[in-house]
């Protein structure tokens, strides 16, 4: 089955026929003998570029992202990584190496933290430290968000789609898996074996996928990314945060510290002037980031044009996603609603539509408005995100200021 390898529709057709018998109940072990002999020689990156196509075609990306555990099977000890002369995975401080702590950091949790308190689940106190081993966990959140908000925009501009979207929804179930865990930590009686089950499927996947992004994801990032672009990540990433602690300086090639230079903005005599007044920058950038909520808009052809940066934040936002279609900054599962406000907006069908959510203790409204100029042109998209429980809890009446 060789003749595969050098032949994209028929390589398309190979990938097809292993999604479709894993759709049809196959193991990964029994299909993974085919996809070893179809792809071998094959790099990672020339797979992806399948995958992509048939995503591109209409296969559902939940479909592909089956395909991603095959991935790791086969690969699996076999991935021969191409690293620069200097190992940017070993460069303290650099994006890479801080994304390879943050893995070590996390396999700490599951050995330390929580696989030895399954292997006594009959002592007492097992289920509290069991407990806190998942709340440790759960900080991966962080990790995942880097790379959802920073990593794959710089992915999808080298024109690799399929892996950010194949591994967010990867992502997205390991967070829910975390979430089921410690849920049923949480209830006052819950069968043992249950419990046991539903931990170790969720470490197993968090352990495929630390696999799948040192051995896939890494490798492709290297092949394209810029010194510049990765001084430029190490700056977003500070946005959102870590999971380690102890993040030295990084200091580039040119032996200058990876420090994100001054951003000026410059406008015709330092004003924008508009229909009922005019700002300075620095006041109408300060003035953005002084309202109480925040403001995203997405223009007419798709792409996110705009954040607001105020100090509180619903959601991680990083200056990463500036350009970016709107589709690709959702998760898969529920990316298809967003397509379907943007095309109401679009076609006229709306002019707004709401969302609200409890999150980390906060309530959370999520309104889309259609921006339309004065003659009822579509310009865009303008979401606005606001934790409104401290809204709610106001009563009564206040007419004297705060002392």
């Amino acid at each position: 089955m060789s003749q595969y390898i050098n032949n994209r529709e028929m390589r398309q057709e190979a990938i097809k026929d292993i999604i479709k018998k894993l759709h049809e109940g196959k193991s990964v072990e029994e299909v993974k003998l085919l996809f070893e002999e179809v792809f071998q020689g094959v790099s990672a990156s020339e797979i992806s570029a399948a995958e992509a196509a048939l995503i591109a075609e209409g296969l559902p990306v939940s479909e592909v992202q089956k395909l991603c555990d095959v991935h790791a099977a086969v690969f699996k000890g076999s991935i021969e990584e191409i690293h620069q002369p200097s190992d940017p995975t070993r460069i303290p401080g650099h994006p890479l190496n801080l994304l390879m702590r943050e893995n070590r950091r996390i396999e700490e949790i599951i050995n330390n933290e929580i696989r030895t308190c399954l292997d006594s689940m009959d002592e007492s106190k097992s289920s509290e430290k069991l407990l806190a081993g998942i709340e440790a966990l759960m900080s991966i959140t962080l990790h995942y968000q880097k790379k959802e908000n920073v990593l794959f925009p710089y992915m999808e501009k080298y024109g690799i789609t399929a892996p950010p979207k194949v591994m967010w929804g990867v992502d997205d179930e390991i967070r829910a898996q975390i979430k089921e865990v410690k849920a049923l930590l949480q209830e006052k009686s819950v069968e043992k074996d249950l419990l046991i089950q539903k931990t170790q499927d969720m470490l197993d996947k968090v352990t495929e996928m630390i696999f799948k992004e040192e051995n896939i994801m890494i490798p492709m990032l290297l092949e394209q990314l810029t010194e510049e672009e990765w001084k430029t990540i190490l700056e977003e990433s500070a946005e959102i945060g870590y999971m380690i602690e102890q993040i030295p300086l990084w200091k580039s090639k040119s032996n200058q510290p990876a420090v994100k230079p001054k951003q000026e903005v410059t406008v015709q005599e330092g004003l924008i002037r508009l229909p009922s007044g005019e700002f300075k920058i620095d006041e109408l950038t300060s003035i953005l980031n002084t309202l109480p909520f925040d403001i995203t808009f997405v223009n007419k052809d798709d792409m996110v044009k705009y954040f607001s940066e105020g100090k509180e934040r619903a959601f991680p936002r990083t200056r990463a996603i500036i350009g970016r279609n709107v589709s690709n900054c959702h998760p898969p599962a529920s990316v298809h609603i967003v397509e379907s406000i943007v095309e109401d907006f679009k076609n006229g069908k709306k002019d707004q539509e709401d969302f609200w959510i409890q999150m980390a203790g906060k309530f959370i409204l999520i309104r889309y408005y259609a921006v339309r100029d004065d003659k009822g042109e579509y310009l865009g998209v303008l979401e606005v995100t606001q934790d409104i429980k401290p809204i709610q809890e106001i009563t009564g009446e206040k007419r004297l200021l705060s002392e």
